[in-house]
């Protein structure tokens, strides 16, 4: 089912089992009460039981492509939207409270900061699980605020933000020496202290410190040009922990879907006929492997080796991996765009095909 709000472009895909969504909870009063959740940790961890349980929502929102998979695999009834928290925040009315489970707590004040600064004046709830801390963005606590604290334990705490501010300078907070950092989606480098500054130079992502660049990420992202860095999507370490469920192969026939470097925009482009995917980049292969894993859907990936391991990639049967033995995955995957059929195909056939395509060039691994 779709529902669409009051901004023409957010559209609701409704998931799970709403038979069981809970009445809403007396202690909202009339307001009603929404949770938007982020990240795949509040899933995997179990705290969103836990939530749903003693909060008894009106409604819950899903925000992020991770976020999304593990809500699905849980089965929660739950609403999926593919655009950041703060525009989803935006566009809602009640007691709005975002729901963040950060790798650290640190990184989820921060987390939670960055939001508040988007939202500015508005001011933000967010309920932290990795700290257990109920942060009040721009705000004095009200009743609806206290409630939610004395329900679910949470210590609640003052915190204040500033307004985002565009320009060509970007900090990004919470790095872990030894990090993948990426920028919408795409690996830059790895970080070298807890803060890495890039800057926007004339179309280019410029490093400025605490990152040892990765020069073929920064070229791909020169093809899409930066001015204005605040509003970027900025993420240091791996995307998901917990390895993804799998349903098994779905279906044989239908259509392919050709993804390169790329991979979370994946859920804008499946559609119910896709029968397989083809996937070019290693992280990228990795990301698709993991999503499509609980959707049964395989996926042939071109890879070169080069991977940053920012998520654990699993596969459903069906699903071929292809290591380019002396090419850039970049120019086998141009080359493969061509062959990608309109039409719809036998998955192993069209599989057979492409891999005698490639014969010699590649080696090959499959996942039966």
């Amino acid at each position: 089912m779709l529902m669409r709000g009051r901004n023409p472009f957010l559209v609701i895909i409704i998931a799970g089992d709403c038979s069981l969504i809970h009445m809403p909870s007396s202690v909202m009063q009339s307001d009603p009460l929404i949770l938007v959740l982020h990240g795949p940790e509040i899933f995997d961890s179990g705290e969103v039981n836990r939530l749903l349980d003693q909060l008894r929502p009106d409604r819950v929102i899903v925000a992020g492509v991770m976020a999304r998979t593990a809500a699905e695999e849980s089965g929660i009834c739950c609403e999926f939207i593919g655009v950041p928290p703060s525009r989803v925040i935006r566009e809602l009315d009640g007691t709005v409270v975002l729901v963040n489970h950060g790798k650290t707590p640190e990184s989820g004040r921060i987390f939670g900061e960055i939001v508040a600064s988007r939202l500015y004046p508005e001011p933000l709830c967010q309920l932290e699980a990795s700290s257990r801390t109920l942060y009040v963005w721009n705000r004095e606590a009200d009743d609806n605020i206290k409630g939610i604290a004395a329900l679910t334990g949470y210590t609640i705490e003052s915190a204040s933000s500033g307004k985002r501010v565009g320009g060509r300078m970007r900090t990004i907070r919470g790095c872990l020496a030894g990090e993948a950092v990426y920028v919408n989606g795409t690996v830059i480098g790895t970080a070298t202290d807890t803060e890495v500054v890039v800057r926007a130079d004339s179309g280019r992502l410029v490093p400025v410190s605490g990152l040892r660049p990765k020069a073929h990420g920064l070229a791909k992202l020169q093809q899409t040009g930066f001015s204005d860095l605040s509003a970027v999507w900025c993420k240091s370490g791996v995307i998901r922990v917990a390895v993804p469920g799998s349903v098994g192969r779905k279906r044989d026939w239908g259509k392919v879907l050709f993804v390169d470097h790329c991979g979370h925009d994946l859920y804008r482009n499946i559609t119910p006929d896709t029968c397989g995917i083809v996937s070019v980049g290693d992280d990228t292969t990795a990301v698709c492997g993991h999503i499509a894993s609980h959707l049964g859907i395989p996926v042939f990936g071109i890879v070169d080796g080069d991977e940053d391991n920012i998520v654990q990639g699993s596969f459903v049967d069906g699903s071929v991996i292809a290591l380019a033995l002396s090419e850039r995955d970049d120019d086998i995957g141009a080359e493969i765009r061509e062959r990608i059929p309109e039409h719809e195909v036998d998955w192993d056939a069209f599989v057979k095909e492409l891999a005698g395509y490639l014969s010699g060039r590649v080696e090959l691994t499959h996942h039966d």
